[in-house]
Order: C-alpha cells, then sequence, then structure tokens
C-alpha cells in the first residue's frame, strides 16, 4: 500500500440516520453473485462485466422515480456479444434490459437482473446521399448526430428537450418526439431502415434486399404469426378504425398496433413494432434516417398570457399560421426556470397565474420568413397579453442569442423545477396529449385536479400537439404521500381517457409508469392484442419484463426512489443524465450523475453496512481522483450543479493536516518551487533526448506506487522542454495592457519551431505589430492563478495564492485601470471567477475593479482588426477547451484559426481532455479516454496545423493525437509575420 494512501472514512458521511427502506440490503454488499458473475466474465471477458457493488448502485438509478439494482451490468462490443448475452439469457432463465443514456423518465431502462449497457460502444454518424440520409448507431446522443448534419442543412426530426444526453437508439425505442415532431416527425414516420436484433439472436436488416426471405428462413413460426394478427387486426373494421384514431394524436403508450395496418411484410411489421417498443422487442443495433431540412432563418417569441387556460385557447391561432412549434410553460415552470443562468431575474416575481407560450416559425428564405412574421402579427393583434415583468418584451425576435435564452428556460423545465422541489422528495414527470383543440379545457381540469390532490404542480408541454407534461413531488419514503400520488393518478388516467378520450403517455413510453393503465387507455380487445405480440416476439420473456405490459394494478408504485439529502451543491440533482456526456470520465469510471447516485446510496445505509464499505472503498478512486475537476458538468446542468465542486470538496476531506501544510508552504515560496519545476522539466527533458524516457517512466512509476499515483506525477515522453528563464522585455510606459504570463507557460516550452516562437514573445510582437503594446511586471514569478491548489482541494495554499494573485494583479494594472490579459484560458477563468470564493473582504473590493482578459479574446477583439495576415496554411483543425467554454471563448479561438488557416475543423466530439494541470500526469488513463472519440475524428484526416490555446491541454491532445499542438496565438504570429522577418 502506498505510504501516503487516503483513508476511505474520510469520505464517510458524518450526518446522523435512519436506514431507508428502499437502501440496498446487505446481501447485496459482495456485488454480482456466484456462479452469474464467473460464467458471464467467461463468456465476455472481465472488461465487459461490471460486478462490484459500486458499479450496480451507479446503474440502479436513471431520470425516472424508479430504482432497480440489477445482478450485473454487462458493456457488450459488438453484435456478437449481444448475441451471447441473449443466448446466455435463454439459456439460463435470465432476463435482459437494455440501457443507453438513462433518461428516460419512466424506469424503461432499469433491470432487476442482467443490464445491458449499449451507449459506450454504440456511437458513429455516417451521413448518407449528402445529408439527405444518416447511418446512426443506438448510442450516439442527438446533438451529436444532428451537429453533423448541420454541416449539410439537414437535422432528425425527433427533438426531445433532452437532445443533449438522449441517444438514437432510446428515442426510437421510447418513440420520443419532442417541441416540433408532433405526429409526423418522429421515428415512426422518419426512420428509413433499422438493425436490430430478436430475442432469439436473429439479426434483421429491414433494409436488405432479402430482409424477409432471410427471416422467414430462420424464424418461420415469427412471421406466420405476425402476418396472423395483421389478418386479425384488418378484420375487424372497429378496432382498425380505433388504432386509427389513436395515432391521430401523440400517443406512446402501448404497442404500436398501427405498424400491422402500414406494413405488408413480417419485416416491415417489424420495423415498425420496434419503434416505441422500449428495448422488449429486441435490441435495435443500427438505424438509418431520413433528415428533414434545417431552416435556418428562425424567428421566435415568448409571449405572456393572464392564464395557463388563455394561453393554451390562444395555440390553435398560431398552429393555423404555421408555426413549428408553440410551447407551453406555467407559472411555476417560469419562477423555477430562473435557476438557469441566463434567464430574467425579475420571473422570480411573476404571478402564479402567468403563463407563457414560446411560439417559433423556422422558413428556408428571407421572404418565407417575412410572410411567417406577418402571419404572426396579425394573430397577435387579437391576444389579450400581459407584461408581469420588466423583462417582458411580448415581441418576435431574429436575435439568435435572446432566442436561445427562451428555448434554455424551456428545455430546462424537468430539470430545473426538479430543482427547486423540496429537499427529500420524489419527482415524477408525467406526459399526455389531448386532441389539440381541447388543450384549454385539458388544462383546467388537470389544474383543478392538482389542487384537489394537494399537488402544486408545474405545467408546461407542446401545446402545438396537444401534448403537456406536468410535474408531482411527493415524499417515497411516507406511506400517506405514495398513497396521495396513487389517487391522483387512479383520477387522471380516468380524466384523460373518459374525458378527453387521450393518450396517458404522449412521448415518454409507457414504462413502469403507465402499465399498470394500458387497458383503461385502449381497452380489452387491442390490450390482448399487445399482449399477444410480446408473446410471438418475445415467448420466453426474456426482454425487459414489466415494462410495458404488467397486470399488477400498483405495479406504477413499485420502485419508487427516496431520495436523501446529500451535499448542498448536489442536493437539487434529479438524476436526469444530461450532464453525462460532457464528463471526461465517462468511460472510464463514473459520471456526475452517478458520483451523485452512489453519494445518496450511502446517506441510505446504516453507518458502518457492508454496503456503505463497499461503497467508500471504491469511491475514491472512481469519482474523486478520476473526476478532472473542469467543472462542464455545471455547463451541461441547467439548474448549474457543480459535481466537480463537490469532488475537490472530497479531495479536500482526505487531505491529512500534513498534506494540507506542504500545499501551504509551496504557496509561500512558489517562486522556489516555480524554478526548481522548470529545472527538473530540463533535466528530464534532457534524460529524455538521450533515449531515458523510459528510465523516466519507470523511476516515476515506481515513485507513484511507494508514495500514492494522486501525489506523484507520472513521466510523459510529450511533456516539452522547460521555458527561457527570463521573459520577453516589455516597457510599463505606453502599455495598453499587463501581460501576465501562466505559470505553466513559464515552466513549459512552446512546441518546437522556430526562434522566436514561445507563446510570451508570440503575444507580446502581436500586440506590439496591432499598436497595442503590453507590458509584463517583473515580478510575476511565484505568483499563480491558485488553480493548483483550488483543483486538489488544498483550501489554505488556494487562499494564500488566491489573495497573493489579486493583490498583486490590482498593483501592476494601476488599480485596474489597465486590463489584465492572461495566456492560459484556465488561469483566466481562475483568476477572474474561481479565487473569488477564497478571497478577503478587502480583497474581493479590489477584484472588482479589476478587468481580466484571455489572451484568445484581447487577440481576437482587439489585435486582429489591426493586423494583416500575409501567410495562411491550408488547414487547422482546433481543441477549445473546457475553460473557454466557461468563459465563452470558443468563437475567438475560432476566429483567429480562421484568419490563419482556409479551412477550420473544430470536431463534433470535442470536449475537455482531462489533462486539467497535471491530472493527466496522474491518472493518463483519464485522459486517454476523454479524447479517444476527438482523436479518432481528428486522425481520419490530416490538417496544417492543431491549434489549441492553453499549454497542458495541448500536452494532453499531443499524446492523444501524435500531432504537435500548438497556441493559435502563435500561428497567428506567424501568419502576420512581415515577409523577410
Amino acid at each position: 500500500m502506498p505510504l501516503l494512501e487516503p483513508d476511505p472514512e474520510a469520505l464517510r458521511p458524518g450526518t446522523a440516520r435512519e436506514p431507508a427502506l428502499d437502501r440496498v440490503t446487505d446481501r447485496s454488499a459482495a456485488g454480482t453473485p456466484e456462479p452469474l458473475r464467473s460464467e458471464l466474465t467467461a463468456l465476455l471477458g472481465a472488461d465487459k462485466v461490471l460486478w462490484k457493488i459500486s458499479d450496480l448502485v451507479r446503474y440502479a438509478s436513471d431520470a425516472s422515480p424508479y430504482r432497480f439494482l440489477p445482478r450485473v451490468v454487462l458493456v457488450p462490443e459488438d453484435l456478437d456479444d449481444v448475441s451471447a448475452i441473449l443466448s446466455y439469457a435463454h439459456g439460463k432463465g435470465r432476463e435482459v434490459v437494455f440501457r443507453a443514456a438513462g433518461t428516460s423518465l419512466n424506469g424503461q431502462a432499469q433491470g432487476e437482473d442482467i443490464l445491458v449497457d449499449v451507449r459506450r460502444h454504440w456511437t458513429g454518424v455516417e451521413v448518407l446521399d449528402d445529408g439527405a440520409r444518416a447511418r446512426i448507431r443506438p448510442g450516439t446522443t442527438v446533438m451529436r448526430a444532428n451537429a453533423t448534419l448541420a454541416r449539410y442543412g439537414r437535422l432528425l426530426g425527433p427533438d426531445p428537450a433532452s437532445a443533449i444526453a438522449c441517444t438514437v437508439g432510446g428515442v426510437v425505442a421510447n418513440n420520443a418526439s419532442g417541441m416540433t415532431a408532433g405526429t409526423t416527425r418522429n421515428s415512426y414516420r422518419t426512420l428509413a431502415s433499422l438493425t436490430f436484433v430478436l430475442p432469439s439472436g436473429t439479426v434483421v436488416d429491414t433494409a436488405g434486399p432479402a430482409a424477409d426471405e432471410e427471416l422467414v428462413h430462420a424464424e418461420p413460426q415469427l412471421c406466420a404469426d405476425l402476418l396472423g394478427l395483421k389478418a386479425e387486426i384488418e378484420a375487424d373494421a372497429e378496432l382498425t378504425a380505433r388504432i386509427r384514431t389513436k395515432y391521430a394524436i401523440k400517443n406512446t403508450n402501448g404497442y404500436r398496433l398501427d405498424a400491422f395496418l402500414d406494413g405488408a411484410t413480417p419485416v416491415e411489421i417489424l420495423r415498425g413494432l420496434m419503434v416505441g417498443s422500449e428495448g422488449t422487442f429486441g435490441f435495435i443495433s443500427e438505424t438509418v434516417f431520413d433528415t428533414l431540412p434545417l431552416d435556418r432563418r428562425v424567428t421566435s417569441a415568448l409571449l405572456f398570457f393572464p392564464s395557463l387556460t388563455a394561453a393554451a385557447a390562444a395555440v390553435p391561432r398560431f398552429n393555423e399560421v404555421g408555426a413549428i412549434a408553440v410551447e407551453l410553460m406555467d407559472g411555476n415552470t417560469l419562477r423555477a426556470s430562473v435557476s438557469v443562468q441566463g434567464v430574467p431575474g425579475d420571473w422570480a416575481g411573476l404571478p402564479r397565474e402567468t403563463a407563457a407560450l414560446l411560439v417559433e416559425f423556422r422558413a428556408p428564405d428571407e421572404a418565407g420568413q417575412e410572410a411567417f412574421e406577418e402571419a404572426a402579427a396579425a394573430v397577435m393583434r387579437g391576444l389579450d397579453l400581459v407584461v408581469p415583468a420588466a423583462s417582458v418584451t411580448n415581441a418576435f425576435t431574429r436575435d439568435a442569442g435572446t432566442i436561445a435564452g427562451y428555448w434554455k428556460a424551456r428545455k430546462a423545465f424537468v430539470t430545473a423545477v426538479g430543482g427547486s422541489r423540496p429537499s427529500g422528495t420524489t419527482l415524477i414527470t408525467e406526459d399526455f396529449a389531448v386532441p389539440p383543440e381541447r388543450l384549454a379545457d385539458a388544462c383546467e381540469a388537470l389544474l383543478e385536479l392538482q389542487s384537489r390532490h394537494g399537488f402544486d404542480a408545474a405545467v408546461a408541454g407542446h401545446a402545438a400537439h396537444g401534448n403537456l407534461h406536468f410535474l408531482l413531488a411527493f415524499d417515497a419514503a411516507r406511506p400517506a404521500d405514495v398513497e396521495r400520488y396513487d389517487a391522483f393518478m387512479q383520477e387522471f388516467c380516468a380524466l384523460v381517457v373518459d374525458r378527453f378520450d387521450g393518450s396517458l403517455k404522449a412521448e415518454h413510453a409507457t414504462g413502469r409508469n403507465i402499465a399498470p393503465f394500458l387497458e383503461r387507455e385502449w381497452g380489452p380487445r387491442a390490450t390482448e392484442l399487445m399482449w399477444r405480440t410480446k408473446q410471438v416476439i418475445d415467448p420466453e420473456g426474456v426482454l425487459a419484463p414489466r415494462i410495458v405490459l404488467d397486470r399488477d394494478p400498483r405495479a406504477h408504485l413499485r420502485g419508487l426512489k427516496t431520495i436523501p439529502k446529500v451535499e448542498a451543491v448536489a442536493d437539487p440533482c434529479i438524476e436526469c443524465g444530461f450532464c453525462e456526456p460532457t464528463c471526461p470520465s465517462e468511460d472510464l469510471t463514473t459520471t456526475p450523475r452517478q458520483r451523485i447516485v452512489l453519494r445518496r446510496e450511502m446517506m441510505r445505509q446504516a453507518d458502518g453496512s457492508p454496503v456503505e464499505a463497499g461503497l467508500l472503498d471504491a469511491y475514491g478512486y472512481d469519482a474523486v481522483d478520476t473526476c478532472a475537476g473542469d467543472s462542464t458538468c455545471k455547463l451541461a446542468c441547467p439548474v448549474g450543479i457543480d459535481t466537480g465542486a463537490m469532488m475537490k470538496g472530497f479531495r479536500h476531506l482526505r487531505h491529512t493536516p500534513r498534506e494540507e501544510r506542504i500545499a501551504a508552504l509551496t504557496a509561500k515560496n512558489f517562486r522556489v518551487v516555480e524554478a526548481s519545476a522548470r529545472l527538473a522539466v530540463a533535466a528530464g527533458n534532457a534524460i529524455g533526448e538521450r533515449g531515458g524516457d523510459r528510465l523516466l517512466e519507470s523511476v516515476t512509476r515506481l515513485a507513484r506506487r511507494a508514495v500514492r499515483p494522486d501525489l506523484v506525477p507520472e513521466w510523459l515522453p510529450q511533456l516539452p522542454g522547460s521555458a527561457a528563464r527570463e521573459l520577453p522585455r516589455t516597457a510599463r510606459v505606453g502599455a495598453s495592457a499587463v501581460y501576465y504570463p501562466a505559470c505553466v507557460n513559464r515552466i513549459f516550452a512552446a512546441p518546437d519551431g522556430p526562434p522566436g516562437t514561445s507563446l510570451a514573445e508570440a503575444l507580446v510582437a502581436l500586440s506590439e505589430r496591432a499598436g497595442k503594446p503590453v507590458w509584463i511586471p517583473e515580478d510575476v514569478a511565484g505568483t499563480c492563478c491558485a488553480t493548483i491548489w483550488h483543483s486538489k482541494g488544498y483550501d489554505v495554499g488556494n487562499r494564500i495564492m488566491a489573495n497573493r494573485i489579486v493583490e498583486a494583479a490590482w498593483g501592476w494594472t494601476a488599480g485596474g485601470t489597465l486590463p489584465l490579459v492572461v495566456d492560459a484560458s484556465s488561469c483566466t477563468l481562475g483568476i477572474a471567477e474561481e479565487v473569488v470564493p477564497y478571497l478577503t473582504e478587502d480583497n474581493r473590493a479590489l477584484h472588482r475593479e479589476l478587468t481580466v482578459v484571455d489572451s484568445l479574446v484581447w487577440a481576437a477583439d482587439e489585435l486582429l482588426p489591426e493586423l494583416t495576415v500575409f501567410e495562411r496554411t491550408g488547414s487547422a483543425v482546433v481543441h477549445p477547451t473546457c475553460s473557454m467554454e466557461h468563459l465563452g471563448d470558443v468563437p475567438q479561438l475560432r476566429a483567429l484559426a480562421e484568419a490563419c488557416a482556409d479551412d477550420v475543423t473544430v470536431p463534433d466530439d470535442a470536449g475537455c481532455c482531462a489533462f486539467a494541470g497535471d491530472r493527466g500526469m496522474l491518472h493518463k488513463e483519464l485522459t486517454d479516454a476523454a479524447t479517444a472519440k476527438e482523436a479518432a475524428e481528428v486522425n481520419s484526416r490530416d490538417y496544417d496545423a492543431y491549434l489549441s490555446a492553453n499549454r497542458m491541454c495541448e500536452i494532453g491532445m499531443e499524446r492523444a493525437t501524435g500531432h504537435p499542438y500548438r497556441s493559435a496565438l502563435i500561428e497567428l504570429e506567424r501568419a502576420t509575420r512581415p515577409p523577410g522577418r
């Protein structure tokens, strides 16, 4: 054991607590039982079998109000693995549930036996027919697919609010639609073909020219039974008419019986049935979509009404003039959304009765846009709008930023409202549809029903399609609250079905939530046909039992999860999963959601239980050590939950007093530390140049094992040499800004290149060339942005350096009269934002007077307009860093690259490289996992330049791709250097 191995006990929850009724029991503490674990390991390989109790717990929760502990989690890589799993399940009488993003809201991605992760190894987009179609693997997020299609002026039809995280496979399996899809742009209508694996293991590609012949040969009884069901349905005129009526509005409750009417052959029938089948009929391994035009001329408005019913009454008028989206938000939704960055703060005081419509028109050209705007203006003249807050304009706009803000507020419905719920309550998301012309009546009836049962619910939805969502919060640990929810559900289902002939699930699919009420909506005849269809396709009931069909009338109350209170920064989390695609450790250990899920399970446990011990033992590495601390999860989370901050707090808890003292000493004596680090890098580089990289790697690995991997960096051959001891000479007199070279650029050299290409020299030369010279203070040595200590949770050292840099910067800038230009985006973020909580009151006052500018912004906004480009390169690929995302500097990085290169690419899979200062040297496996997809995309072609703007990130990307990344400022200096110089 390493000498300084942290004690897992330091992370034990310190609160007194009673064990929860839904806690994971002690008998599961050892994880996957034998022989299940050893049999599956022999079948698939150890790396594809997740068996620890921490693995099972982190997969037990999803975005739904339910929680079921799987016996094992499998991570297949290909169809052979999936077929082997299904064959094993058949032979052993086991059950299988497929899970991709875990963003579904009704528990359909949860299993109690074998859970199969079909996200990790199942991503990829192939554009076909110049964008008219796209072949997409099931683990690809909708946002990722649309990013690729946007280059071709196309997009997918389904557009769920969870597009940032939900996967295409899940969208198809649930027939999720979203704001604009309605009944004409959803998966059922826009899928060209599917490839799927039936429960028997038979693989079907519906686009295959001989697909039906091959299926008849492989599954003759299945084909005969499907055609028999088709004939039976078509012979019943009343049932046929009823099916057509049910799908005239949005409906995802039960199986798509219209597949029997729309499909002529068994393959065509199966193609329709797979859509919305929620993983109960097979595994969708590939999709081919017919894409839709991306109409880029957009006009939108957020219109405020005195009541929900008044807003609903206006919906048909906008539908009639061609609005592609009409989204409804009630007062609770609007008020809760103030937690979303960018939403006007005065919405918090909106009257309770207020409601709003987000109306959008999209057109391919100016003429079409103007026509829509004229039609919208005519509708507006007949509306009774209100202005309940100063920020309300009630006007249509073309401004992209304003429109993005409207949609950010709307898409945050579940998370923003859920985040504002009372602590400890479970969130239920209901989803139903009525004929659009009856929406106002449905709103009025829903409000009355909620009030009668004591729910102060939030309501929003796709009003154009008669589709409403509402949220209920209650305490699942209190039987009386559960019974109140049940009573509400019984009346709600009766209301939707009997009064409005609506759909109990419009787009969220049946799941566990509505399965007991399926017959209430469809009646016994249609429901019996759904049971028979399941029996025909999955006769042994291997796939996802109890998820669509369940005869237990109280199934919707089974498995409801309690939400124990955790650390304040994470307590609002509703486990939606929006954070997961941005997380660098997603494919290595845990995600932000899973870190919170694991913490909540610790809080459910009795103090000292075997389950708690197992979770604590794994949490140190899986959650704390392999968190990059980049906080991109905060950007993805609609309510800004910063799980990275929570992990930094845990790092602090694990520090011994001696470690804190040493960290504080390094801060106090950082001038010496900086010089020593530069000498060490120079020495290491000299040894490496003489063939000693392997020796250095071996020595540092031994030291890491002896001391602690999270304290001792590993030598990487990609590390550059040391920076020059002397910075460029500059003058204070006449300077337009103060230039602060970050310590990382004072320690590490720039990539190999011609003389005069260090970052400091480049920025000084560019500023001089543009007529805006900068001054480098003589005493920058020994100062730092404090991120070194902040990222590791060393509070005392962090406070020392945070206050030192602010005091120094205030002096350098003459009390803030000059801007402070910082040449590493992470350091800009540190000085501009992250130091603030650690400053004294006096230094906070000084900080408020500072103007901290990232060097990218300085160069793009201040220098570039004054520069002449003499020599452009052919192509460049850029790596935006996570700090640039936080600062909003990515457009400036792109602008600099476009000034230097004819062809600039930002990879669709660009994300945090997880090098995170030195974390890439402490846990290089983290950077390997974080950069794998981006590196593959970058290496799919050659570029003339590889650009970023943070030295450690450049090192990380060089390690990932094998190409030397350098600052865009160095490239700009080369491009604008006058000929002959």
